[in-house]
């Protein structure tokens, strides 16, 4: 019986391939970011100094850099430093953009799901339509609407509610455009996939109860959504933070996130030891908070059973 319970080889090799990857393409380059985030710069043919010192069998390895994360040089003051408001910045912008997501692709996911099933391949075709272009078209079209001699300026001009241009383009206004904009189908897509499988008979019975159309929605299609929601949300909050792109053709020098911010340490600053570190912290503020959530979650998703 024992014997029996053994995956056979097919399903080992099916369940290896993930992890294979994962470690190959994550685990490893991760690996490669700790150990050169502790390293200094060298000054020969090796770009680092070596982390092992050979003649007293010690570790040498450099905090500093991250400690000068969240600390500006010597009995400088605690997290006021540059780094910690580009991750502040960066957090609160992909907050915002998660729950912009949401609210636009919410309504578009339900209608999808809602629709007849001959319509829902085109409008699905819809969603996906963008990523048929390159991404840098996409983010160039929306300067191209937002400047000030714009599409978008000019129209208001000739309806006749402003006289002069606005500023729209290099400020907060832009960057959560150009953000929500591109990652809007990351939320559609999880939200109607978890939609589309409800039972909307359980509407009807809300209805017959007594229950208003929108506390049916609240109290039946909310709750039952919820996987759709957390897998959307995610999905579009974790590559939000690292966004370099956005912030750097849309985004003014009051915009400035941790993405561009690890890009100048690394390729304007020649400095990857403290690039890295930045990376590695960045990787920290999303996988700790999330394996901490689905810690929580899966225990009680056990005690419920």
């Amino acid at each position: 019986m024992a014997a029996s319970t053994l995956p056979t080889p097919g399903k080992r090799f099916v369940i290896g391939v993930p992890y294979v990857w994962l470690i190959v393409f994550f685990f490893l380059p991760f690996l490669i970011l700790l150990y050169i985030s502790f390293v200094d710069m060298g000054n020969d043919i090796n770009p680092f100094k070596p982390i092992w010192d050979s003649q007293t069998g010690l570790l040498k390895l450099k905090y500093e850099n991250y400690w000068s994360i969240f600390r500006s040089g010597e009995g400088g003051p605690m997290f006021q430093t540059l780094y910690v408001e580009a991750y502040l910045r960066s957090l609160w912008y992909a907050l915002c953009t998660a729950l912009l997501c949401l609210a636009v692709g919410y309504p578009f996911a339900y209608f999808i799901a809602r629709s007849s099933p001959s319509v829902r391949p085109a409008l699905l075709m819809m969603v996906m339509l963008p990523f048929w272009t390159s991404f840098l078209l996409r983010v160039y079209a929306w300067k191209g609407i937002l400047a000030d001699q714009g599409v978008l300026n000019r129209a208001l001009m000739f309806l006749g509610f402003t006289s002069e241009p606005i500023q729209l383009l290099y400020t907060d206004v832009s960057m959560l455009v150009g953000m929500t904009y591109v990652y809007l189908p990351f939320m559609v897509l999880p939200l109607y996939a978890n939609l589309v499988k409800m039972d909307f008979r359980l509407l009807e019975a809300a209805h017959d109860l007594g229950a208003s159309p929108f506390k049916a929605f609240w109290l039946v299609t909310v709750p039952l959504s919820r996987a759709g929601i957390i897998a959307g949300f995610m999905l579009v909050f974790i590559p939000s933070v690292g966004e370099f792109v956005i912030p750097s053709l849309l985004g003014g020098p009051e915009n400035i996130m941790i993405g561009r911010v690890v890009w100048d340490e690394m390729f304007t600053s020649n400095n990857w030891p403290r690039a890295t570190a930045l990376a590695v912290v960045m990787i920290a503020l999303i996988v700790v908070p999330l394996a901490i959530y689905y810690h929580y979650t899966g225990d009680a998703a056990e005690a419920a059973k």
